[in-house]
């Protein structure tokens, strides 16, 4: 399909008046108090990219890639914009005709494979125990990296040892009557870089009555895909994760991810497959699927905790823009 034939932008570029409530609600427009890191300032750009008026280079790519793909303007715009999906749609668009060598191997012979990413990450993590990593740096080397690499290498957290998927079995019990038969769909930065969560999230389902569910089959949800322009590759991952999990009959597909929970979504499921053959499949999955605090409290009717509790723990809980803006 044509650029200007996409959904987003045939339908929802017009609707833009221009009135400028985005920018209030935008946090890198209030860092960077420039029209073009604005979300409407991306609108305008889509609409010069569908009309021919700008090229669809890395300049243009840069500009809007500058948002986090938050979706804070898309539910607060009067206008019903999802300018979410028109900036991913135009990333795709751009990345087509502007191919990266280093996004090919990161996002289609690395991150496509998750035998290839533990491997990579138990790397990682050889080379900060070693002081492998903090040579490199000292020297130099890491800002010869192709692409963003560099970029990302500086805010690399501390790798663990072992992945969550290395250490919880495939199959876990419920703790006494069982109350639902749960997929967990563990993402790639819980399974590499947050394994304990993981841990805890098994715990915390088995405990209150479910039979909990690892596909070892499955793959990353395809938000980072999306986000770098990789549309086709994320549809791939899109279909492989629906066989997989259509292939088994559960109640629910529970993720402590919340992009996980947002790429996996019906909303993002039509805006990849819809028109396709497998949008039925798509949309019978994505219906199952419901972030861990979600379904915790309106499934499992969790009780939270009283005053007593107060008293002795003091918690701070992050509402991730992934659940809170892209899921309601």
């Amino acid at each position: 399909m044509e650029f200007h034939e996409l959904p987003p932008v045939k339908e929802q570029i017009m609707k833009c008046v221009r009135c400028g409530k985005c920018r209030s609600v935008c946090p890198v427009f209030a860092e960077i108090r420039n029209e073009t890191a604005a979300p409407r300032g991306h609108v305008f750009m889509v609409q010069m990219l569908r009309d021919g008026k700008v090229e669809p280079n890395n300049d243009v790519s840069e500009r809007l890639s500058n948002c986090l793909m938050c979706e804070n303007c898309s539910v607060n715009c009067p206008s019903g914009i999802d300018i979410h999906e028109l900036n991913a749609a135009a990333r795709s668009y751009i990345y087509d005709k502007n191919p990266s060598l280093s996004k090919e191997l990161i996002f289609d012979s690395l991150w496509t494979r998750p035998g290839l990413l533990k491997a990579s990450s138990r790397l990682m993590w050889g080379a900060q125990k070693s002081g492998l990593q903090s040579l490199a740096r000292n020297l130099g080397l890491t800002s010869i990296l192709p692409g963003d690499l560099s970029k990302a290498e500086k805010i690399l957290t501390s790798v663990p040892r072992q992945s969550a998927r290395s250490f919880l079995p495939e199959y876990n019990p419920a703790r006494g009557e069982k109350k639902y038969r749960i997929a967990y769909f563990l993402g790639c930065g819980t399974d590499l870089l947050n394994p304990q969560v993981a841990r805890a999230t098994v715990d915390v389902l088995t405990h209150y009555g479910c039979e909990v569910i690892i596909p070892r089959d499955m793959k990353c949800c395809g938000l980072p895909h999306i986000a770098n322009g990789k549309m086709d590759t994320a549809r791939k991952l899109a279909v492989h994760n629906i066989k997989i999990f259509n292939n088994a009959d559960y109640d629910y597909i529970v993720t402590d991810c919340a992009s996980c929970s947002s790429a996996l979504s019906p909303k993002n499921m039509e805006f990849l497959l819809g028109g396709l053959k497998i949008e039925d499949e798509a949309m019978a999955f994505s219906q199952k699927v419901m972030d861990l605090t979600q379904f915790l409290m309106e499934k499992l009717e969790i009780i939270i905790p009283g005053k007593e509790v107060e008293k002795r723990i003091k918690a701070t809980y992050h509402d991730p823009c992934h659940l809170a803006n892209a899921q309601g």
